[in-house]
């Protein structure tokens, strides 16, 4: 019987961080007018719900990640190895289709606002790159091997993006983004996230 494994060298490169913060604002912008309207705005609980289902598929963080991935595969005796650079792009993000919970104290001119925790939303493989690769001696690399090892990139790359700051900077994005919201009527915004848990080696 066939038993993949795969063993990985986190050594890790954020190459860039695209957040949203800058397509949003260029659309909070280009629809300022459709938003916001002209003079003075109370904001009250429709309109918070207007503006946080506006931005709803905006808050998301797009990061390049890199890194390495062992597959080895050993059949009665005879073992197949691999070693494969993966690059692929992690697209993190707050969830907002569900409203988030929200206060909002006219007399204080303040808004407090509870969002969920960032979270990775998918990992796209756009290269894989093969250093080394080694065939057993009655055990060569077959199709199947192929898709073992991109399900184990795929794997990888979503616990570098994890381990690195995609998460964080993620929830610093669409904080930003919803103190730009209502900054205009002269309000002061309070973004909550639950605290997040330790990652667990």
């Amino acid at each position: 019987m066939r038993t993949p494994s795969s063993g990985s060298a986190s050594t890790l490169v954020v190459l860039l961080i695209t957040l949203v913060l800058g397509v949003g604002a260029g659309w909070v912008l280009a629809n300022r007018t459709s938003l916001f309207g002209s003079g003075k705005t109370e904001v009250n609980q429709s309109l918070v719900v207007e503006r946080l289902q506006s931005v709803a598929k905006l808050v998301t963080t797009e990061a390049m990640v890199r890194d390495v991935v062992k597959y080895q595969n050993t059949w009665l005796g005879s073992t197949k190895r691999s070693l494969v650079i993966v690059t692929g792009k992690a697209l993190v993000g707050v969830d907002l289709q569900t409203l988030p919970k929200f206060e909002v104290n006219e007399k204080d001119r303040r808004i407090t606002i509870e969002l969920p925790a960032a979270r990775l939303l998918g990992v796209d493989v756009i290269q894989l790159q093969t250093y080394d690769e080694r065939r057993g001696l009655w055990n060569p690399f077959h199709p199947s091997d192929r898709d073992s090892i991109f399900a184990l990139a795929r794997k990888q790359l979503a616990r570098t993006a994890d381990d690195l700051a995609v998460l964080e900077f993620a929830e610093q994005s669409a904080t930003q983004l919803l103190i730009g919201l209502f900054a205009r009527e002269g309000y002061a915004v309070e973004v909550r996230f639950p605290a997040r848990k330790p990652v667990v080696e």
